[in-house]
């Protein structure tokens, strides 16, 4: 089943094998230092165990830091990370950006028959996008092996399906935004069930 996975994926098993070691702006050992509480929710690797909580190892540099400072300041709303970040600093918010995107990506595979499945549908619309809804390709911002452009794009490959789903819905319903307002206008045009589509097959990208 992993082989034919990883077929849907595009991808090769040597290439799961594969890590990112991005550079950021901050101190990713005083990042790794800071991270501690973090790991409770995001794993002490930055993979997450639940699948409702992001993966943050590997992310593009920028992002995490990015989203921390946009929780903090109100523009994006979660209760549990508005209290996480209330004492950060713009250099601990630098600090664990670099920290999280110099570790390796996650390299597990946790997808049913049946979304391994709804991936064959969500690869057509990562890679061509939804052409009557006015929808571009997603590799076309978040790359071809869904590894994101920094600082904007964020990488989506690995990710838990769950999360990627909820995040979807949440910019579907005007929840989230987004760079521009790009993800709100996109995934508005999606339904429920191309989300369920789309998720399943960058849950699978490595």
């Amino acid at each position: 089943m992993l082989k034919k996975l990883l077929a849907i994926a595009g991808i090769s098993l040597s290439g799961m094998a594969m890590t990112t070691m991005a550079l950021a702006a901050g101190d990713a050992e005083a990042g790794k230092a800071k991270s501690a509480v973090c790991a409770a929710c995001h794993g002490a690797a930055g993979v997450s165990s639940l699948p409702i909580n992001p993966n943050l190892a590997a992310q593009v540099p920028g992002y995490i830091s990015a989203q921390l400072k946009a929780f903090k300041s109100g523009e994006r709303q979660n209760a549990i990370m508005a209290g996480q970040v209330a004492a950060l600093t713009e250099e601990d918010m630098a600090d664990l950006d670099a920290y999280y995107a110099s570790l390796p990506a996650s390299t597990e595979v946790s997808l049913t028959e049946e979304d391994i499945e709804m991936a064959v549908a969500g690869e057509k619309l990562y890679r061509g996008g939804f052409a009557e809804r006015g929808i571009s390709a997603c590799m076309g911002c978040h790359g071809p092996s869904g590894h994101g452009i920094p600082i904007h794009y964020p990488r989506v490959a690995g990710q838990h399906k769950g999360y990627l789903e909820q995040q979807l819905l949440a910019f579907k319903k005007g929840e989230r935004v987004g760079h521009a307002g790009i993800m709100k206008s996109v995934a508005f045009s999606l339904s429920e069930q191309q989300i369920k589509e789309l998720s399943a097959y960058m849950a699978g990208l490595r």
